[in-house]
């Protein structure tokens, strides 16, 4: 509980105003100017005759005495005393009035319950209980004035105040850059468009994997448009009230039109816009009336225009139908991982106002981090920064940045962890077999870096970079990487005749790539062209159970006989190629055993000895004769004279010889 936050807030005041009131009304109902006495001098007097009137209060088992002569009491002179008596003497006291029969005579007083008293006894638990509820709910909004504005939207309005992001802050996203900078133009000068009949998109989502930048382009437009931008979660919708996420898309809208032009951003919107009804017994019904009220707001009967929704998310797969319609989402704009000129220009926005060494070439690091988002590069940059102050420098270089892009991509180097050297020989032979399986792979990237320095949960890694950005994958290529990938296993089979616990990870990779070949890209000779299975990652539960297999058992165990086949005849050429050059990988060993991490340079000179197989043909090897109506093979030469003789049909071992042909006669 956040005590300034209780101390500022009302249930302190209301506390204390009760408390207050029990203490007056307490204090008005007590004795009065009545001074206390013994029992004993109360009925001295009464027996004396020195009693001029006398009031008996029967519910507090109290008599009051006003005396003729003052008497002396606790050392001051007094004519009013007052003393308690006991519940069984009652009868004996009036008895001893009535005797005594005072001037004024006496009166027996059932004093009645203060009403303000009575009303605060009846009903003071029932106002804690409302005031502890407040207080409960006032955390669960956020505290303020929000303890019941459930139906108000909370949504944050960006002012001009706001430290500003423009188009100029983000990189590697040109054409989401274009879509949006249209927005804009838009909304600054709409009668460019309005002229020749053109309508603004209602809607905007962007959409891709995490850290590419999706709330940042929001950023973007905010800081551009120069109108009023709205920015909320689609988390902040949904409530444990039903009907309160309805509420808030209607207030939500409602002030971005008394404001319009406006714009709209809904971030991680999939918290709301699931698929309806989908889910193990019916969906949720709060963010379904969300959802209903927000294809409302965005095209339903009453619709202004004016208001512009961007929204982020990165699984447009479970979005609702409904949604993504034109008239809703007019434009999926998809914020996709950068390629290598993007990744170049993030690390110079990331890169701006840090001293950097001379040594230092952004150009080479975006090469050397393929499959970086934005944010994984920004956290490079970011680490390189740490690190060097770490190390009291005032400038960072290249090694530094080398090792943020080992720390972002393994983790930190764990050298608290002490290993013996016979476990350290087993790791060098296991990152050795992968260095040596992949150099000597025509399909396989390049290796950069081999070290046996644990960094997180890995021992040991070795390091391939590609040489360009790749968008699609031959089967050659795959089965060069199943190759690679248990090239480590491979070199402990070979070496210590048994394998150890640390291929776990490379075999499940191998595994995976082995069945999305057999079920997914067809590259499978005994089950053809077909995909098996869904295979699209579906999220809900109540799907999954509705789901059918659309194979039979029978195909099932076909797919496992594939999938095996495929990692044992990536697991015999790594063999193959083991055997042939241990006495490269013998060396390599020993220079990893002595220093623990080599370069590029350093492995390519250890494996100078190797010889890089020939690529094979992308039919060569998946034991299938092409179709006897392929295209034909015409040479550079016929084409350059006008001949369109086709070369005669053949079988792949024919078809690899006329490619071989054809590459030699271009070259």
């Amino acid at each position: 509980m956040d005590l300034k936050r209780f101390t500022r807030g009302p249930l302190l005041w209301i506390l204390g105003i009760v408390v207050l009131l029990l203490l007056v009304t307490t204090m008005f109902n007590g004795g009065g100017n009545y001074t206390t006495a013994d029992t004993s001098t109360v009925v001295q007097q009464i027996t004396q005759g020195n009693v001029k009137n006398a009031t008996v209060v029967d519910k507090d088992q109290r008599v009051e005495l006003t005396l003729n002569k003052p008497i002396e009491v606790a050392g001051k002179s007094t004519d009013r005393i007052q003393a308690p008596w006991v519940e069984g003497q009652g009868v004996k006291l009036t008895d001893a009035l009535t005797a005594a029969n005072p001037p004024k005579g006496w009166t027996a007083e059932v004093p009645r319950e203060n009403f303000l008293v009575s009303l605060l006894v009846s009903f003071l638990p029932i106002i804690i209980i409302v005031l502890i509820f407040l207080f409960i709910m006032n955390q669960m909004q956020g505290g303020g004035s929000r303890v019941m504005n459930f139906g108000k939207s909370r949504a944050k309005l960006i002012t001009k105040d706001t430290p500003k992001t423009t188009f100029a802050d983000v990189a590697g996203a040109d054409e989401a850059i274009e879509e949006l900078q249209e927005i804009k133009e838009f909304l600054q000068a709409p009668a460019k468009f309005q002229a020749i009949g053109a309508k603004i998109p209602k809607g905007v989502l962007l959409y891709g994997p995490p850290g590419t930048g999706k709330t940042l382009l929001a950023r973007a437009v905010a800081g551009e448009a120069g109108v009023p931008f709205y920015s909320i979660s689609g988390s902040d919708f949904v409530e444990m009230f039903v009907g309160v996420g309805a509420s808030r898309v209607r207030d939500l809208f409602e002030q971005a039109k008394a404001n319009a032009p406006a714009i709209i951003f809904i971030d991680e919107i999939d918290a709301v816009g699931r698929h309806r009804g989908a889910g193990l017994g019916g969906g949720h019904d709060e963010r379904e009336q969300t959802l209903n009220q927000l294809l409302v707001e965005m095209d339903g009967f009453d619709v202004k225009g004016g208001v512009i929704l961007i929204a982020a998310t990165n699984r447009p797969d479970i979005l609702d139908p409904a949604l993504l319609r034109p008239g809703r989402f007019d434009r999926q704009v998809v914020i996709d991982r950068p390629d290598l000129e993007g990744r170049k220009g993030i690390l110079r926005v990331h890169g701006r106002g840090k001293p950097f060494a001379t040594d230092v070439d952004l150009d080479v690091i975006a090469r050397r981090t393929p499959g970086f988002t934005g944010a994984d590069l920004a956290n490079v940059i970011n680490e390189a920064a740490l690190l060097t102050a770490r190390q009291d420098q005032k400038l960072i270089t290249m090694g530094t940045l080398e090792e943020s892009i080992d720390r972002v991509m393994a983790g930190p180097e764990r050298k608290s962890r002490v290993m013996s050297d016979q476990e350290k020989k087993i790791i060098a032979y296991h990152e050795g077999g992968h260095a040596l399986v992949a150099h000597a792979l025509p399909n396989s990237d390049p290796v950069h870096k081999i070290t046996i320095l644990s960094r997180g949960r890995a021992l040991g890694y070795t390091m391939t970079l590609p040489m360009e950005d790749k968008f699609l994958a031959t089967r050659s290529e795959m089965m060069d990487q199943l190759a690679m990938l248990l090239g480590g296993r491979t070199a402990e089979e070979l070496v210590f005749h048994e394998p150890t616990t640390g291929a776990s990870n490379d075999i499940e990779k191998a595994t995976s790539i082995a069945r999305r070949m057999t079920t997914e890209y067809g590259m499978s000779e005994k089950l053809g062209a077909r995909k098996f299975g869904s295979g699209n990652g579906e999220v809900f539960l109540g799907r999954e159970m509705g789901h059918e297999r659309d194979y039979s058992e029978q195909i099932a165990s076909t797919i496992d006989e594939e999938v095996r086949r495929l990692i044992e005849t990536a697991h015999d050429q790594a063999w193959e190629i083991l055997v042939q050059y241990r006495d490269v990988l013998d060396n390599l060993v020993l220079e990893l055993m002595e220093k623990e991490t080599l370069s590029r340079e350093q492995v390519l000179q250890i494996f100078s000895p190797v010889v890089t197989k020939e690529k094979r043909p992308s039919y060569a090897g998946y034991g299938k004769r092409l179709p006897s109506d392929r295209p034909p093979v015409i040479t550079p030469k016929e084409r350059a004279n006008g001949n369109g003789a086709a070369l005669p049909a053949g079988s792949p071992a024919t078809y690899a010889q006329d490619q071989a042909t054809t590459q030699r006669d271009e070259a």
